[in-house]
């Protein structure tokens, strides 16, 4: 029997990236990359990183560092002086959790990767409806994305980006990893603590929308474990 093809997985260790993982994992070998963007979370990201793809025997994984963004600053995850937004997102403008074209740099560090390696696909978490509204987690970003591959790779083989989730809702993405039994146990998705999750912060607040529209209990720990209210 001939060997899957491979793809280069980013995984932050949260929710959407795990249930990535999950689904990369039914057709594809998983070449897991991290990358330390200087997040104020990476000690804990990097450690669900590491359960995840010990989950999913990846043996494979890369771990890159642009904590150089840190440096760029002009985002809460990065700059400790800025206050991270808590309670439901806020449609009308972009929060203070964005962090300047970061997706175009996981990318470009994926698709490197996915060169030298010969794999065939670049798997990315990104949702796009039921997000923060990032620009960058938008579908024509992931097209343009994709001929700027075609037109500045070697191109010896097809590669592609899949972004599986990027029209479902958070309920969808816990439906999914719960059909998948994929670890959600071992993801984090807290802006703002590594010890147990805040539950106030946009990421929180999501995840944990997630799980009591598709009912089913969020299996990590939070400071509070009230039900989530929309209002």
């Amino acid at each position: 029997m001939p060997s899957k093809p491979g793809a280069v997985v980013l995984a932050s260790g949260g929710m959407d990236s795990c249930v990535t993982t999950a689904l990369a994992a039914q057709s594809f070998r998983l070449h897991m990359l991290h990358v330390n963007y200087g997040q104020r979370t990476e000690r804990r990201e990097l450690q669900a990183f590491h359960d995840i793809a010990d989950h999913y025997h990846a043996k494979r994984r890369l771990v890159v560092d642009i904590s150089h963004l840190k440096r760029i600053g002009g985002s809460s995850l990065t700059d400790a002086s800025m206050k991270i937004e808590e309670g439901s997102p806020d449609p009308t403008r972009i929060p203070s959790t964005y962090v300047p074209f970061r997706n175009a740099n996981l990318l470009s560090i994926a698709v490197s990767w996915a060169e030298v390696l010969g794999a065939e696909a670049v798997f990315v978490g990104a949702v796009e409806e039921d997000s923060s509204g990032y620009p960058d987690c938008r579908q024509s970003f992931f097209e343009a994305f994709q001929k700027v591959i075609e037109t500045g790779t070697r191109n010896e083989r097809p590669l592609r980006i899949y972004t599986p989730l990027l029209r479902m809702r958070k309920k969808d993405i816990v439906e999914k990893g719960m059909a998948l039994h994929a670890p959600l146990r071992l993801t984090w998705s807290c802006y703002q603590r590594e010890d147990i999750a805040c539950g106030v912060c946009e990421s929180c607040r999501l995840r944990l929308r997630g799980f009591e529209e598709a009912g089913f209990r969020d299996p990590i720990p939070y400071v509070s474990s009230q039900s989530f209210n929309a209002g």
